[in-house]
């Protein structure tokens, strides 16, 4: 084990300070603690680092595809025209960092104080510390201090005196220009640092001057002094280097393009990215914690939270990957105004660790899923906070209610993270106890067993941590972390994109880059309320190098950010197949994600990408249309075909009950797709609907031919796009009011008389064609078990597409809140009316007709 410094804490490598202590506020930039890791309120402060999931933490470089290092294009401020505001923006950005430079060069001043009257020792017959000694420790403080008292005092009288024509981007450019020193700085630093303790053990006169350094407080501050020790001063102007750049990004933000300070800023970002690239270019970014049995340093390698199931109850906890252990940690209850800690729950060496056999999978603990409905009903619950959250917002007085209604939804996404992931990923050490997380997607657990495999391949050797050794390790993992909050929307900032609301189009068009002929097919995810989902799966392409799949699909999107593609060989050997519903025993190949960028995505053409993934390209196409638009509906203009056109056209033309395209769909899904898992849930590929639509449409005599022949996915999804596409909702326009009035209903007799009668009130081709669709929905949901589809999970596919408020009505609502807004709040009593007739006994035509007689209140 490494020794601990003077401070009682763990040697941390010089890199650890990198991370460890700046607190970035979007309003300006608080002041330096006055202890290393905690800011000026006594909180711990949180670094600034890439957590993308497939890179490694490091300072921020944006690089461009050859690798080299490239200046974002920043964020338009100013998209209203709004100068005023931008300006104003501007100068609080300046302020904050101004009033963190006072503090700051406060700080090299302590750093500098002791250094004159050491120096003048050194040549006395009783010295502190050697010139050698003195000058290594102290190494380009002076210099640091000066380009920073310079820098300081130019930009004061600038913000004193502010207005539109100031400009500031001179000064920033000329201070990253002078980076060199820094960079200097950088690479004396684990000597200065050494040398400084060696120095402390050595001279007890040096190690009290060393832990009781003075600094002075802001001008305006109450507090005079503050003591610090020298080892967190020392790192305080490496910490400083990625506030500058991080200010530069803020007030590209918000100056003009137009603006002279608009160039230079971009100029100084460039230089400050460059530098801070080739110090990642020349360490290691993995954080260092304590040693490893071989003396080799420990280093983080990945973190994230995870679903545990301990003591057959789910538990969140923080899981910490490091080079040769996995350490599951939960963050400890503290104090208001305590730091955060974390607890060591267990930790297994990567030497001892096996994954889970399939013949072992009976020892492991079941795994208890909630009911599906209760995970939508959450979903939509949050989505309704969300929505008045927004309302509440633009309220004279609203904003301590936003505060309790955002509290509310923290409690809400905590619950549904918790709850919602259903994908076991089992571990095993080899001395017999066995752990059981849950994720919600293979993405991730391919991830972490592959980080883990990767680690394995090593020559490790296993590690028995003493109490004190553990101890260490789990206090270093509050800095060493990559990953700071569970990942709910509540935990973001106002200012963040709240993703996409639609539906997305995708064409998984072909790959390459197989050394060997497989059975190979894709999946496509989509993030939703902080994890992700499966939302469709392309046919598998067999024995073949290079599939071309070809194949399209329309993925309903709630608030996603990002689409991920994983590509799987097929496994057909019967002997694999795992006891375990959720467990996939297909060979993961490869996998990738991208960024759902709304300017991208929202064009009306589409856009074309690729996915790189283990080196396997996948070529894909994608493009977006918002759920006002797809759910608008728009009436045929043709005369014949049945998609678009009134239905009691339809069934007039074809003299039957229930058009022709909805008895044939629901036969044939009868027949063949009632145990198909997520049926109507997953995505069929629109080629294959659209060739449907064509058929139905032009009444080809090859439809049964096509129906037999098509996969099963491709007719579920034909016989909704049909639903949709209807001029007006099955349920109708006129008594959608109605409808929401009847199910809100408290009194059960009450609303079973109100329920019935609007059934009654239906035109007779919408009364038997929703009869039909009714009794086939709960036909699929008696094969639940097998298929995974509830009737309330029918309810939340079909709900929103028969029931909808009027184009009259949306328009009319809009004056007041967004057409989205409109659709969160009432998605819910939609699905609540469906799955009322869905949970109601048999509802025959006859009988209903019949009862006409003792219901004349008009609707």
């Amino acid at each position: 084990m490494e020794p601990l410094s003077a401070r009682g804490l763990p040697r941390l490598s010089w890199i650890d300070t990198l991370y460890s202590n700046f607190n970035y506020n979007t309003d300006g930039y608080e002041g330096d603690a006055a202890e290393d890791g905690k800011s000026q309120d006594g909180s711990e402060t949180l670094p600034y680092i890439d957590e993308s999931p497939t890179m490694s933490p490091q300072l921020c470089a944006p690089q461009g595809p050859d690798g080299e290092t490239v200046s974002p294009t920043p964020p338009e401020g100013l998209l209203l025209g709004d100068i005023e505001k931008g300006l104003e923006m501007k100068k609080l950005v300046l302020s904050g960092f101004l009033a963190s430079e006072e503090i700051y060069i406060n700080q090299l001043e302590a750093l500098l104080l002791p250094m004159r009257p050491l120096k003048a020792t050194a040549t006395t017959s009783q010295p502190v510390l050697t010139i050698q000694q003195i000058e290594t420790i102290f190494y380009k403080i002076q210099d640091i201090f000066e380009i920073h008292k310079e820098f300081y005092d130019a930009l004061l009288p600038n913000i004193q005196q502010w207005d539109e024509k100031v400009t500031v981007g001179h000064l920033f450019q000329k201070l990253a220009s002078q980076l060199g020193v820094y960079k200097a700085f950088v690479d004396n630093y684990k000597v200065a640092l050494e040398t400084a303790e060696k120095c402390s053990h050595a001279n007890s006169q040096f190690q009290r001057i060393s832990e009781n350094l003075k600094v002075k407080g802001p001008k305006d501050s109450k507090d005079c002094t503050t003591t610090i020790s020298m080892e967190a001063l020392l790192y305080k102007p490496i910490d400083r280097v990625t506030r500058s750049t991080l200010v530069l990004h803020d007030l590209l933000k918000h100056t003009p393009k137009d603006h002279p300070d608009f160039p230079l800023l971009q100029d100084a970002l460039r230089i400050s990215q460059n530098f801070l690239s080739s110090i990642n270019e020349e360490i290691d970014p993995r954080r260092t914690a304590v040693t490893t049995p071989k003396g080799e340093a420990r280093q983080l390698v990945k973190d994230g939270f995870l679903v545990e199931v301990s003591e057959s109850s789910r538990k969140l906890r923080h899981v910490f990957l490091f080079t040769d252990l996995l350490l599951c940690a939960k963050m400890k209850k503290t104090a208001v105004g305590r730091h955060q800690q974390y607890e060591c729950k267990w930790y297994t060496p990567l030497a001892d660790l096996t994954f889970q056999t399939l013949d072992e999978s009976d020892s492991c603990p079941s795994i208890q899923v909630l009911p599906e409905h209760e995970i939508e009903e959450m979903k939509i619950k949050i989505s309704a906070l969300k929505s008045e959250i927004q309302k509440e917002k633009k309220a004279p007085k609203g904003q301590s209610r936003v505060e309790r209604l955002r509290k509310k939804m923290n409690e809400q996404e905590s619950w549904l993270l918790l709850h919602s992931p259903t994908i076991p990923f089992r571990i095993h050490n080899k001395h017999g106890k066995s752990y059981l997380f849950l994720l919600s997607s293979d993405y991730e657990r391919s991830e972490w067993k592959e980080s883990i495999q990767k680690l394995q391949k090593k020559d490790l050797q296993t590690c028995m941590l003493s109490s004190v050794e553990l101890q260490v390790l789990t206090s270093s993992c509050f800095k060493l972390r990559t990953v700071h909050n569970i990942p709910v929307t509540s935990n973001k900032d106002d200012e963040e994109t709240p993703g996409l609301y639609g539906f997305l189009h995708v064409i998984v068009h072909s790959a390459k880059g197989f050394t060997e002929s497989a059975n190979l097919y894709c999946t496509l995810e989509v993030d939703s309320y902080g994890y992700f989902v499966s939302k469709a799966k392309t046919r598998v392409f067999r024995d073949t190098t290079e599939p071309q799949w070809n194949e399209e699909f329309e993925i309903e999107l709630e608030g996603s950010q990002y689409l991920r593609i994983l590509c799987y060989e097929k496994c057909y050997d019967k002997s694999m197949l795992n006891k375990d519903d959720n467990e996939i025993v297909d060979k993961i190949m490869g996998k990738g994600q991208v960024q759902l960028d709304p300017q991208t995505v929202q064009s009306k053409n589409w856009h074309m990408d690729v996915i790189e993934m283990n080196g396997i390209k996948v070529e894909f196409s994608m493009k977006f249309t918002s759920r006002d638009l797809s759910l608008k509906r728009t009436p045929s203009k043709k005369q014949s075909g049945v998609f678009g056109v009134k239905i009691n056209v339809v069934t007039k033309r074809e003299r039957s009950k229930v058009p022709y395209i909805v008895r044939q769909c629901i036969e044939e899904v009868e027949k063949r797709g009632i145990d198909e898992v997520g049926i109507y849930r997953i995505s069929g590929v629109a080629t294959d609907i659209q060739a449907l639509k064509l058929a139905f449409d032009t009444n080809t005599k090859d439809i049964l031919m096509m129906l037999s022949d098509m996969d099963i996915n491709a007719i579920a999804g034909t016989l909704k796009l049909y639903f949709r596409e209807l001029p007006e909702p099955l349920l109708t326009d006129r008594l959608y009011p109605a409808f929401m009035e009847g199910i809100a209903l408290s009194d059960p007799a009450a609303k079973e008389n109100c329920m019935m009668h609007l059934l009654r009130s239906l035109p007779d081709p919408n009364l038997m064609t929703f009869l039909t669709l009714l009794e086939h929905l709960k036909r699929v949901a008696e094969k639940e078990p097998i298929n995974k589809m509830s009737l309330h999970n029918l309810a939340t596919v079909f709900g929103p597409t028969l029931l909808r408020p009027s184009e009259s009505e949306i328009t009319k609502a809009q004056h007041i809140t967004s057409a989205s807004d409109i659709w969160s709040h009432d998605v819910m009593a939609q699905v609540q009316v469906l799955l009322y007739y869905l949970q109601h006994p048999p509802i025959s035509f006859a009988e209903l007709k019949r009862n006409t007689l003792y219901f004349s209140t008009d609707v």
